[in-house]
């Protein structure tokens, strides 16, 4: 039986990026049965630009303050799948794909028919290079199933500070911080994963009829994806196509400040950390805080060490705020917690 697939794609101000992607929509070897845009732009340009565009099965809807907010906008559009879709797929509106990403995305589900989610491959971000030789205590580089790409500062830290995680890329330690699905090789081959990226993502319908993305990421969202991931990971496998294959092409609209952007990193990794280990050891506890104050430290030095300084401050200002703020005002975790004891229930 063929799948029927539904592609939802969530944008704010940034008509120039989302033409860009339905261009390479349409252009697919396999299309999908029904594309969704819900636009939360504050003005008509993308209403305006995807009106000069002809496409098929194509729902538009622009959204106001009350459905604005990427997972409020994927809440919405998954509201507006037909019934008779299979797999629901989200993309971000800054990336391009390759001409046979839903094919592969498709063939994910054939192969694996108990997948709870199904994630794309981005390949423009990291440079990885084929290796059958693994140096022995070698932090320049990461290795992973016959490849190795270039270790970045962070992480060269954390290693040498004993700070890093065993599991594989895409699944989550215990005190958090762990590597993601960026860290997976373009092997071509089909990895199971603990967390997918949102904004190269796809779930049965079915799934998203009964789980939601959690409202608590208002806007930008960041790390919605991992919390959604996770949750949904204590139910079922999840997994990562790298043969489902696009580019992601930052596009700087619509993002938040440099400051804004430091506090929401560290107050929704902890909630996310939360999400994976409610109960967490004196041990995990330490390792989170221990990882969260070293990346402050990274932002702090970055200040003199590259050109965009300004950004460094704002960003280090807006971590350690965030940092502080958890010591009497931690993310709200009840409907989290529910989560999981649903999940546990189920299981």
């Amino acid at each position: 039986m063929k799948l029927k697939i539904s592609l939802i794609i969530c944008t704010y101000q940034r008509p120039d990026a989302i033409t860009r992607l339905i261009a390479s929509v349409k252009s697919q070897s396999r299309c999908p049965d029904q594309m969704i845009i819900v636009d939360g732009s504050q003005d008509q340009k993308t209403k305006d630009r995807l009106g000069e565009i002809e496409i098929a099965n194509l729902k538009y809807f622009q959204v106001s303050d009350g459905d604005r907010g990427l997972t409020k906008q994927r809440n919405y559009g998954i509201s507006k799948v037909s019934d008779d879709i299979d797999i629901v797929a989200f993309l971000d509106d800054d990336v391009v794909l390759n001409l046979d990403y839903f094919e592969r995305l498709l063939e994910t589900y054939v192969n694996y028919p108990d997948a709870m989610g199904v994630g794309g491959y981005i390949t423009n971000e990291v440079v990885w290079e084929k290796t059958h030789h693994i140096e022995e205590n070698d932090i320049r580089n990461f290795y992973f199933d016959g490849y190795r790409r270039k270790e970045s500062s962070r992480y060269k830290l954390r290693r040498e500070l004993g700070l890093v995680q065993k599991e594989p890329p895409g699944f989550y330690p215990d005190f958090g911080h762990g590597r993601s699905i960026g860290f997976l090789p373009p092997s071509g081959k089909i990895y199971q994963t603990e967390t997918l990226m949102g904004g190269v993502s796809s779930f049965p319908l079915h799934v998203l009829k009964e789980h939601k993305f959690s409202e608590y990421f208002k806007g930008y969202g960041l790390y919605e994806d991992a919390d959604f991931s996770l949750r949904l990971s204590k139910l079922g496998n999840l997994y990562v196509n790298t043969a489902a294959q696009l580019e992601h092409h930052h596009d700087a609209s619509g993002r938040p400040n440099s400051y804004k952007y430091g506090k929401m990193v560290v107050r929704n990794g902890w909630y996310v950390w939360r999400v994976k280990n409610p109960d967490p050891t004196l041990r995990d506890r330490l390792k989170w805080y221990q990882i969260t104050l070293l990346l402050i430290a990274i932002r702090c030095v970055n200040i003199v060490t590259t050109q965009e300084r300004r950004s460094a401050f704002q960003e280090m200002m807006g971590r350690l705020t965030g940092m502080f703020s958890l010591i009497g005002n931690k993310p709200s975790s009840t409907q989290t917690y529910t989560c999981l004891n649903i999940c546990k229930v189920l299981k």
